[in-house]
C-alpha cells in the first residue's frame, strides 16, 4: 500500500498560508491533488469499524492508506493494519455498487450511511428501502453477483 504522506505532509508543513496556497495551486496544476488517487472511500467512514463493529465510525485523514484509486480512513492504527493486510475483507463488494439495483440490472452506487453486513461482507444499499430490501431477503445478493460478474467482463 502506497501511504501518500510524503507530498501532502510537505504542504501542511508550510507555516503561511500564502504560500500553502501556492504549492496546493500547483499541485492541482500538475494534476497531483485531482483524479481518482484523490477519491475518498466511504465518505471517510472507516471500513473495518463498518464490517467489525457494525456501525459507522467517522476516519481519520492521518489514518489512511490507498487503494484501487481511493483514499480509505480509519479511527485508528490498528483498523489501518487490518485492512492493508486484507482490504478485500473490509472493502464493499460489487465495488460500492447496491446490490439491490444489480440484482435488477442496473448500476447504481451505494451510499455508506445504508450499509448492511451479512456473513461478514459489507453491502452498500443505495437508499434505507433498498438496505431494507437487502436485509429481509438475502438472496438478492445472488442475483446481484450473476449481474456484477455480467457487467464486470
Amino acid at each position: 500500500m502506497i501511504r501518500d504522506t510524503s507530498i501532502l505532509a510537505r504542504l501542511a508543513a508550510f507555516r503561511r498560508p500564502a504560500a500553502r496556497g501556492h504549492a496546493l495551486a500547483a499541485l492541482a496544476l500538475w494534476g497531483l491533488l485531482s483524479g481518482p488517487a484523490m477519491a475518498q472511500a466511504l465518505g471517510g467512514m472507516d471500513p473495518v469499524s463498518l464490517r467489525d463493529a457494525g456501525r459507522p465510525v467517522g476516519g481519520d485523514a492521518a489514518i489512511s492508506t490507498h487503494w484501487k484509486g481511493r483514499e480509505w480512513r480509519f479511527s485508528n492504527d490498528a483498523n489501518r493494519a487490518a485492512f492493508e493486510a486484507n482490504p478485500g475483507a473490509y472493502a464493499p463488494a460489487f465495488g460500492g455498487n447496491c446490490p439491490v439495483a444489480l440484482s435488477e440490472g442496473e448500476r447504481h452506487p451505494g451510499e455508506p450511511q445504508h450499509f448492511v453486513v451479512l456473513n461478514g461482507t459489507v453491502y452498500l444499499a443505495g437508499s434505507a428501502s433498498a438496505r431494507e430490501r437487502l436485509r429481509k431477503d438475502p438472496a438478492i445478493l445472488g442475483l446481484a453477483a450473476r449481474a456484477w460478474k455480467r457487467q464486470s467482463r
